[in-house]
């Protein structure tokens, strides 16, 4: 299958080339950088130029896309003159993908988020609740490629995800073993909790997704039950046998974001197994895949 996948400069697209290419597939790899290293066949493309997607998704002619190119800078997408541009790539963007793909007849995975829900309560939410209520500018640019998929196409996966890890890019684990190797202490929010997603695991189920006719919205996340991001540190410093204490607090006292944050980014995964898809591994696992992948543990 010919297959065309954005933002591959990102944790996600990086690790979706692999895979894909792996299984034999033909992949064409897009991003908005003039250029980027890698052993595929590379297109920069603007995704909030929607000529030029049309014409470039028309010259490749894929018979699926992964759509991964997004704005993800949570924080920085409050300010007031970053919102028209969040908005640009995650909801004008998506749309720009989405309307390509109907002309030309392919298929569309793409990749949203815990954000498009209010974040309330303790329940897992399910794939299919529409009780959307995105709490960020981030989330709600994410809800409106959401929606925009849905109604320009019928062969299509809506795949939400949280706390995405992967050795391309930067992300919360990097972040606290730096911290980790500079502090003694370290302060971590323990009221918001969901599960970890790590790329390559996410790179499989994506991969085996595609070339199925199984459409629809879907949750996935590593298995390993429910945590918070106070427990996840723990977890990364045990693993990384790093000595580092870890402090518990709330959001409130924590105080540092300017985006809302969901509490409840539990994600009800059921769906994968119903559907005959592997779930991901235990993110226990993955953290130590991850953890030997760039060099912190043997």
């Amino acid at each position: 299958m010919k297959i065309f996948v954005t933002g591959i400069a990102g944790q996600l697209g990086h690790d979706l080339l692999i895979e894909l290419s792996g299984r034999g597939h033909e992949v064409i790899g897009s991003d908005v950088l003039p250029s980027v290293e890698t052993p595929y066949p590379y297109v920069s493309l603007d995704i909030t130029n929607g000529e030029a997607v049309k014409e470039t998704l028309t010259r490749v002619n894929p018979e699926a896309v992964i759509h991964c190119a997004a704005w993800t800078a949570v924080d920085l997408a409050e300010d007031e003159d970053k919102r028209e541009r969040v908005f640009a790539i995650n909801a004008g963007g998506t749309r720009n993908i989405a309307a390509a793909c109907r002309a030309i007849g392919a298929k569309m995975i793409y990749i949203s988020t815990d954000y498009v829900f209010n974040g309330q309560g303790t329940e897992p939410w399910k794939p299919d609740c529409r009780d959307y209520a995105p709490l960020s500018v981030y989330g709600k640019s994410k809800l409106e490629g959401e929606l925009a998929v849905a109604e320009l196409l019928e062969r299509y996966f809506i795949v939400r995800i949280a706390w995405v890890f992967g050795v391309n890019g930067k992300n919360f684990v990097r972040t606290m073993l730096n911290v980790g190797k500079t502090h003694d202490t370290v302060r971590v929010v323990c009221d918001q909790i969901g599960t970890p997603t790590y790329t390559p695991d996410l790179s499989r189920l994506l991969a085996d997704m595609i070339v199925t006719d199984k459409y629809g919205y879907y949750h996935a996340t590593n298995e390993g039950g429910y945590i918070s991001w106070y427990e996840f540190t723990k977890e990364i410093y045990r693993q990384a046998g790093l000595k580092t204490k870890v402090l518990p607090v709330t959001t409130a006292e924590y105080g540092l974001s300017k985006a809302t944050r969901p509490f409840n980014s539990r994600l009800d995964k059921s769906k994968l197994k119903e559907n005959g898809f592997e779930p991901l591994p235990a993110w226990q696992d993955a953290l130590s895949g991850f953890l030997i992948a760039i060099g912190e543990k043997k």
